[in-house]
């Protein structure tokens, strides 16, 4: 068997999304696998080290998932040439640094987004990159999601006929900090911070979109600060100056209209907590995150609207849950196997820094119309 050990830095993954998606749930899990395989002779190792400014929560970390490595030195970790690939969960405004410090390094670029604070950084990362001849990658989890899979299915084998519209609805209720343990850290509501679900979430409205669905042409979204006080991890009162909640639009180069509604601060009844309604002419699709059901044309029951009686219709028995014919692994595992094939194979891996780029660019736009109230179109990013 032949092993293609590739070192990792993980810089930044003592946070919450690092330790649990990336580390615990995607390289750990490889790790435990036995690797990813390339054929019956053939398999790639991953060998990562732990890197961030505490020593303390790294050695914890590292106890807690038998991770081999630590370090406090970036620039040592760079310098080591059995560290083959550089991956950034780090926060927003610091990523360019660490990003270009690698690149400086020859190391493969693999990282969270957004992969920067503007579209032009995050276009300039992108070039630099490139220009380097390296490898790279930029994380788009929910295109491996379950329930996005099974829609994607329903869309390629034209279920839908003509597509017309798209509804997203994403959030949940994240606690003030006032009564109960915070969900998410204090600076996702701080904009000074680089926080806002306009930056986070548009980014992912961008490639779910783009993959699924079309090019975006023109967008409109406003935003809100409906919380304006939280509770920090100290229990103290601090001013929320991020936007916990967005209500976007975007019209399709070819003519589908997309909404989206994403928010910190709304309670759940729907069934997951990222939904997509797609409605085409031919049949409609609710995705969540795990699931999806469909109602075909034939199936599509006739409604009659009368407020004065209880309706002779239950809607939710006209939908078929469509099957898991597939066995599906953690999204973010997923696109990591792929990354690291693409390293050691040069396999396709159309995913790259300048796609993320795009989602910077689409956040910062968002941002744009909100402040002026209007609609703004989205040019390609060149």
């Amino acid at each position: 068997m032949k092993t293609h050990r590739i070192g990792i830095i993980m810089n930044g993954v003592t946070g919450r999304m690092g330790t649990n998606q990336h580390l615990i749930r995607s390289i750990k899990a490889i790790i435990d696998q036995g690797g990813v395989k390339l054929s019956d002779a053939e398999t790639i190792l991953p060998e990562p080290v732990l890197v961030g400014r505490s020593e303390d929560k790294l050695r914890a970390l590292a106890a807690r998932t038998g991770v081999q490595r630590i370090s406090t030195n970036l620039d040592a970790e760079l310098a080591n040439p059995a560290n083959q690939i550089y991956f950034d969960a780090t926060l927003t405004g610091q990523r360019p640094n660490g990003v270009r410090k690698a690149i400086a390094a020859k190391k493969h670029i693999y990282c969270e987004k957004p992969t920067a604070t503007t579209s032009a950084e995050a276009l300039a990362l992108a070039r630099e990159v490139t220009a380097a001849g390296l490898k790279n990658g930029v994380v788009q989890d929910k295109l491996w999601l379950p329930g996005l899979l099974k829609l994607n299915y329903l869309i390629k084998t034209g279920f839908f006929g003509k597509i017309l519209s798209v509804r997203g609805e994403f959030g949940y209720w994240v606690f003030t900090g006032e009564f109960e343990k915070l969900q998410r850290p204090s600076w996702n509501y701080r904009k000074e911070d680089d926080g806002g679900i306009i930056v986070d979430m548009l980014c992912h409205w961008q490639y779910v979109i783009q993959n699924l669905f079309g090019d975006i042409k023109s967008l409109t979204c406003l935003g809100a600060t409906h919380i304006p006080t939280r509770w920090d991890e100290k229990a103290q009162p601090y001013k929320c100056t991020a936007d916990d909640a967005a209500y976007a639009t975007f019209e399709l180069t070819n003519g589908i209209i997309c909404h989206f509604n994403s928010s910190w601060a709304t309670r759940v009844d729907r069934d997951d907590l990222l939904t997509l309604h797609v409605d085409g002419t031919h049949g409609s699709a609710v995705a969540g995150l795990r699931d999806c059901k469909a109602q075909s044309l034939a199936a599509t029951p006739r409604c009659v609207w009368n407020p004065d009686i209880d309706s002779p219709i239950n809607y939710q028995d006209g939908w078929t849950r469509v099957p898991s014919n597939d066995t599906y692994d953690n999204a973010f595992k997923v696109q990591w196997e792929l990354f690291l094939k693409h390293v050691v194979t040069g396999s396709p891996f159309p995913w790259s820094l300048h796609e993320g780029a795009k989602g910077v660019q689409l956040a910062e736009l968002g941002l744009q119309s909100w402040a002026a109230r209007k609609w703004i179109d989205v040019p390609p990013l060149k």
